[in-house]
């Protein structure tokens, strides 16, 4: 359901929470902090209000979310991902890789994984194969506490993109 910025700013905080919730993967308690911000002048207003509830939350609510994405290419059932994460994933050819590509996905993502303690998570809107396996390959040389800032920049990337396709001019 798509509404206008006027519209979400009447929402009482069940409302807003109920739209937003799912912006940030599994996360509705990012939505939940961000209310008390309204109203909100533009989207980007919006879109910064929630990326500063990310930011102000605890390390461990941080890791939380993080490790509330599921991997690209991951051994989730289709079930268990969010219709958004299914179709971000498609918009980037990941739901038509080769066996070869999965395989050498997921042993990226485990490396990953192992050395951070959380999936790698990128905005794929825009990328195809090639650009997602630069990305985690690049990544895969950061410091852990660098990841981590990188990786919660790139959920804010995400939610941006999903607060775009709820909310119409």
């Amino acid at each position: 359901m798509a509404v206008t910025l006027a519209e979400l700013n009447a929402l009482d905080r069940a409302g807003f929470v109920a739209l937003l919730g799912a912006v940030y993967e599994h996360s509705p308690w990012v939505a939940e902090d961000a209310w008390p911000a309204r109203p909100f002048a533009s989207i980007a207003g919006l879109q910064t209000a929630l990326q500063d509830a990310v930011l102000a939350a605890p390390p461990a609510r941080q890791l939380a979310l993080l490790c509330a994405h599921p991997e690209l290419l991951g051994k989730l059932a289709a079930a268990e991902l969010t219709q958004a994460s299914r179709a971000e994933q498609a918009s980037a050819g990941l739901d038509r890789c080769t066996v070869e590509q999965r395989s050498r996905m997921q042993a990226l993502n485990q490396a990953y994984r192992a050395r951070f303690g959380f999936p790698f998570i990128v905005a794929v809107r825009g990328l195809d194969w090639a650009g997602v396996i630069a990305r985690i390959e690049a990544r895969l040389a950061h410091q852990p506490g660098h990841e981590t800032g990188v990786a919660l920049h790139e959920v804010g990337r995400i939610a941006e993109f999903r607060v775009a396709d709820l909310l119409r001019p």
